[in-house]
């Protein structure tokens, strides 16, 4: 039997396109090398499967910064608000958390998958487990999959949707990168993005800060000439071999890409980034005016929200005493305090491997397909979607739009040559 329309790969650009092929009538298999489907959108949004985000188009572009703006196109057939239809349709209600982070109200990404499969199933779509791809030979008006297993499927179109290499327990091997390299297109570098991040400063390595977390501060990448290159506001946490949270993510393709110049990378901590320098030290002159007789360490508890682990660590960076009275603080010593709190800065030297990244940067180039269809400009009927491709975005429902969009592009209009 020759199929309509054959999906490689059942993570959640993969599930998607065998859907809308076969909702657009194409006779359909999906094809998965493992032994479930949606491996990876189960352990997304920590269990609960951030299915989408709900910023504005712009947004939601400027979340995507790893060739966001080749979904302009895509976002015109199907957007981030038609996933939220989608899923409503299917019976799952959503809710929005913060920055417009769109999650099942059940907080089970099983839910969200049993649905999709249970939709795959409902338009008859074919499912073979257990079948690792071996090779794909291309041709004018049949492509052909042989798999590991012996079996031969020939079809009139192929939706390569593998993933990167970023989580392998899932899955993405990056299995499909020699697939589009035979069919002429380019791979892109690829490295790790929204990662956790390595340092070799004495206190990492003497783990003087490890487990201490921060909320809201502002973290930014510096370069070469001390001039950020990008600033996030969220939470961190220092760990034992680096630091990791939600701001480092963000920057981490940043450092990534810094350190293909150099051998270490300057980032620089506020960790009071809603409170203007000149302001915390005139609060600070002004405590000790009031209160000469307490403590260095009393004075900074009560007016700096920070956690009191890394403020006493700044203390003894810069041998204060945590117990002098603070009549005998030098206003030098305070306006040190206040640069420590608001420009601490440390060095990173590398990151995690690829493999622990949450996202694969690189993959095949933009640029060789059609933005509007995700169809090859290389190969007639053979189409892309999902992490495969050169499009990376930040965590909080970015990639898996990116991955539900090009995926429904991809499968319905593979179902046009039907």
């Amino acid at each position: 039997m020759t199929y309509d329309v054959i999906v490689i790969g059942g993570g959640t650009s993969g599930l998607m396109a065998a859907i809308s092929a076969a909702e657009f009538g194409a006779s359909t298999l999906l094809i998965e090398k493992g032994n479930k489907l949606g491996s990876k959108l189960m352990i997304s949004g920590g269990g609960r499967c951030n299915v989408t985000n709900r910023l504005p188009q712009d947004e939601i572009i400027r979340n995507i910064p790893g060739n966001g703006k080749f979904l302009y196109s895509a976002f015109s057939v199907f957007d981030n608000e038609d996933i939220i239809a989608y899923f409503e349709n299917l019976g799952i209600a959503l809710k929005e958390e913060d920055h417009g982070r769109m999650f099942p109200v059940s907080n089970s990404a099983k839910s969200v998958v049993d649905t999709l499969v249970s939709n795959l199933q409902q338009n008859n779509v074919e499912i073979k487990l257990g079948s690792p791809v071996q090779a794909i030979d291309y041709d004018a008006e049949t492509h052909t999959i042989y798999t590991e297993n012996g079996h031969t499927f020939p079809a009139k179109s192929i939706v390569v949707a593998v993933g990167g290499t970023s989580v392998p327990h899932t899955g993405s091997t990056g299995d499909g990168y020699p697939w589009a390299e035979k069919a002429g297109h380019t791979i892109t570098e690829l490295y790790p993005t929204e990662v956790a991040l390595t340092s070799q400063e004495t206190f990492i390595k003497q783990k003087q800060l490890q487990g201490v977390s921060l909320r809201d501060v502002a973290l930014s990448v510096l370069n070469k000439r001390n001039k950020k290159i990008v600033t996030h506001e969220m939470d961190m946490i220092f760990t034992h071999f680096g630091i990791s949270g939600p701001a480092v993510l963000r920057c981490s393709q940043f450092v990534v890409k810094e350190l293909r110049k150099r051998k270490s990378v300057t980032m620089e901590l506020d960790l009071l980034p809603s409170v203007h320098r000149d302001a915390l030290y005139r609060e600070l002159i002004a405590y000790t005016e009031t209160h000469p007789k307490r403590s260095v360490k009393t004075m900074v508890k009560e007016l700096v929200d920070v956690p009191e682990r890394f403020l006493m660590f700044l203390l003894a960076q810069h041998s204060i005493d945590e117990d002098l009275q603070i009549s005998n603080l030098a206003k030098d010593s305070i306006h040190t305090l206040v640069e420590q709190i608001k420009q601490f800065t440390f060095e990173v030297d590398g990151s995690l491997s690829i493999e622990k990244a949450f996202v694969t940067g690189g993959g095949i180039k933009t640029n060789e397909i059609i933005p509007n269809t995700m169809e090859s400009k290389m190969n007639e009927r053979l189409f892309f979607c999902g992490e495969i491709l050169d499009i990376h975005g930040y965590t909080g429902g970015y990639n898996i739009t990116a991955a539900l969009v090009t995926g429904r592009l991809a499968g319905m209009n593979a179902a046009f040559y039907r």
